[in-house]
């Protein structure tokens, strides 16, 4: 049995220390996904209404700093109840500052990921894309070029998983302050509607019914996020054509 050399313990031991945060979020998510699972929920949230109404109005700026403090714990950990976090926003603090709180609590868990997924894979790859030719080169090119408009376009479309979001920048090397940027101006459309839809929750609980978490897929709604999805790769199109020009002339 060959023995392992002291660079080759301490290469293993770095290695395991980089992948410890994915680990500790990978294994959290999977326990909190089973035993989370009943007290984050829509049910949980309207039987215990008065509780959080009466602590909120009682000490106001802790329940602020404790509500985003849970918010950065749920999406740093992929923890399920999101939405139920993002209506409990809305349900608190009503719609203007309930968004603000809401924005506030994703961004930063969403960098919690992010730092966790570059700290243990991003920079390898990213050395990786930078030292292959080829497709790999022209791809990574395109997307230094346009990495403000990408960042912006992923976080628009509602059918990219917020989880996936988190991750694909890390890996592909994008610098912190574009990631905190672009996840906190990008997000603010989805979480302003359904931090609205908490903050009608009063007179949704009185008529004994669930909130409409598919509004944001109705039309009214769903255009106007294409439209900004539309527009955020807009300098990407205009570039491509621009250059499609100058290869013509």
């Amino acid at each position: 049995m060959t023995q392992m050399t002291e660079p080759e313990t301490e290469m293993q031991k770095s290695a395991l220390m980089r992948h410890l945060p994915l680990i500790a979020i990978a294994v959290v998510a999977i326990v909190g996904a089973f035993t989370l699972r009943d007290y984050l929920s829509f049910d949980a949230l309207r039987d215990n209404r008065e509780a959080l109404l009466a602590f909120r109005d009682a000490n106001f700026v802790l329940t602020v700093l404790g509500f985003i403090a849970i918010y950065v714990l749920i999406v740093g950990f992929s923890l399920p109840g999101a939405a139920i976090a993002t209506l409990t926003g809305g349900f608190l603090f009503g719609t203007a500052l309930g968004t603000v709180v809401n924005i506030t609590g994703a961004t930063l868990g969403a960098s919690v990921i992010f730092l966790a997924a570059r700290m243990g894979l991003g920079e390898r790859l990213k050395a990786r894309m930078e030292a292959s030719d080829g497709m790999v080169a022209r791809l990574k090119k395109g997307l230094d070029e346009n990495q403000w408009s990408m960042l912006f376009f992923i976080r628009l479309v509602p059918a990219v998983p917020f989880f996936l979001a988190n991750l694909i920048p890390a890996f592909l090397g994008v610098p912190l302050y574009r990631f905190v940027i672009s996840t906190f101006i990008g997000i603010i459309p989805g979480s302003l509607v359904f931090t609205s839809v908490g903050a009608g929750l009063g007179d949704v609980f009185a008529r004994g019914e669930s909130p409409n978490l598919g509004i944001i897929f109705e039309p009214y709604i769903l255009f106007p996020i294409l439209g900004l999805c539309l527009l955020s790769v807009l300098p990407v199109i205009i570039k491509k054509l621009t250059g499609k020009k100058e290869l013509l002339k």
